[in-house]
């Protein structure tokens, strides 16, 4: 069945799962009505959900695909989208992440120049130090304690190093910790949403706020002058920090997270990995590829009519499309039939599009990278014991059709490694 078909098949469209309980069996339904088809997300919003990695490429490359939905949405430009929808934050926000042609490359600007190469490159130390003193508090735990990895290493070491590019006070990290998350939860009531919601605003509010009256070599410091300059407005400089914070942070948390989590259940490739025969940055890739950290993105628009000449589809002017990523990494034609397997050895890992790809491809990719790298080998030259502490498909996803990741990941640690061990296992961290 091909998509254009799919939109009157039985049980077509497809209706997107909020809790994201099942993301890659809903990636391969929807990979099998081909190259894109007719969905719905939560609320019973229509759209086009694109799992082809041919398409998608073009698709993110094409100047005839926005994602404004102020200028390219007809159906909320018409107020038809309820001020309820629980998704409303990832249409209404106006930064970098959600501009067309010249207002996207005005806003992308200063985020690009603070996430230049040289600028994340020399974050490494402080990338490393972060590490090692967050590994020498999961070491305070017992050798045979279970441990929420997720929440005491994968989720805070992103944060950590997101809150000293931008800036932010030490007494607002955990507040940013528990807030954001939130954001990406897709199965949500209008009322938690909106909550969510105001509790981010009110936490962006403070840190302006600071940084005003005490400006800085950061990130936050660069927004604010030129807010103070009229280049951005001050919805633009709030939003702009949604997507610093948000969009940034959790992708890495999720890439650490499925990382750990593939690496200790084929311990033939940890082993590969630890012991230099497999680079890190290989590891990473594959990571990518089979486990997305950004499922599904919200949302891309059509401006004007489009038909894709290899699949002969085509979207209407102001269609609204969501890009599948889970379900590109593991397409059959581009990695072959056991692209469902995690393989660090795979000739085709370095071939997803988990950071995008574009006008749009993801600034932080170089940084998630680094921390990544320093992250696993530090951690698993710390603790070369660790294991899940519970069985692989006990692992509950997180309650998102936009974030792939895992909502606790229980582990043991083992005993530590004697420095000297540790050291030799490690690239600095």
């Amino acid at each position: 069945m091909n998509a254009q078909s799919s939109a009157t098949a039985p049980g077509c469209p497809y209706r997107l799962d909020g809790t994201g309980s099942d993301i890659h069996g809903e990636a391969a339904a929807l990979r099998a009505l081909g190259p894109a088809t007719r969905a719905l997300l939560p609320g019973d919003i229509p759209v086009w959900s694109v799992t082809d990695p041919g398409l998608i490429r073009r698709l993110l490359a094409s100047p005839d695909v926005s994602k404004d939905a102020y200028q390219h949405w007809p159906a909320y430009v018409a107020k038809e989208i309820p001020e309820t929808w629980p998704l409303r934050i990832w249409v209404d926000v106006r930064n970098a992440l959600s501009a067309y042609g010249t207002e996207h490359r005005r806003l992308r600007r200063p985020l690009a120049n603070a996430f230049a190469t040289r600028r994340v490159r020399a974050l490494e130390p402080r990338i490393e130090e972060i590490t090692r003193a967050l590994l020498d508090e999961l070491q305070t735990a017992g050798p045979d304690e279970v441990v929420d990895l997720r929440e005491r290493f994968a989720w805070r070491l992103p944060l950590l190093v997101v809150n000293v590019l931008l800036g932010v006070p030490d007494d607002l990290h955990d507040d940013f910790r528990d807030a954001v998350g939130q954001l990406f939860v897709t199965d949500a009531t209008p009322q938690a949403a909106a909550a969510a919601t105001a509790r981010v605003y009110e936490l962006i509010g403070r840190l302006v706020d600071r940084k005003r009256e005490a400006p800085g070599d950061d990130v936050t410091s660069t927004l604010v002058a030129a807010n103070a300059l009229g280049e951005i407005s001050d919805q633009e400089l709030a939003d702009s920090f949604v997507l610093l914070i948000g969009a940034g942070h959790e992708t890495t948390v999720n890439l650490l997270d499925h990382a750990v989590a593939n690496l200790l259940t084929h311990p033939d490739q940890l082993h590969r990995a630890t012991h230099g025969h497999t680079a890190w940055e290989q590891v990473i890739d594959e990571a990518l590829r089979l486990e997305a950290p950004i499922a599904t993105i919200i949302m891309r628009f059509a401006v004007r009519d489009i038909t894709d000449q290899p699949t002969g589809i085509t979207f209407a002017k102001g269609d609204a499309l969501v890009i599948n990523y889970a379900a590109a990494g593991r397409d059959p034609h581009v990695h072959g039939p056991d692209a469902d397997r995690f393989d660090t050895g795979r000739t085709t890992a370095h071939e997803h599009l988990a950071f995008g790809h574009g006008a749009h491809m993801c600034l932080g990719a170089e940084l998630a990278r680094i921390e990544a790298r320093i992250a696993l080998a530090g951690l698993f030259a710390r603790f070369p014991a660790m294991r899940l502490a519970v069985d692989p498909d006990q692992l509950q996803p997180l309650p998102s059709l936009i974030s792939n990741g895992h909502r606790h990941l229980p582990v043991v640690l083992g005993p530590a490694a004697t420095p000297a061990t540790a050291a030799s296992g490690s690239t600095g961290a």
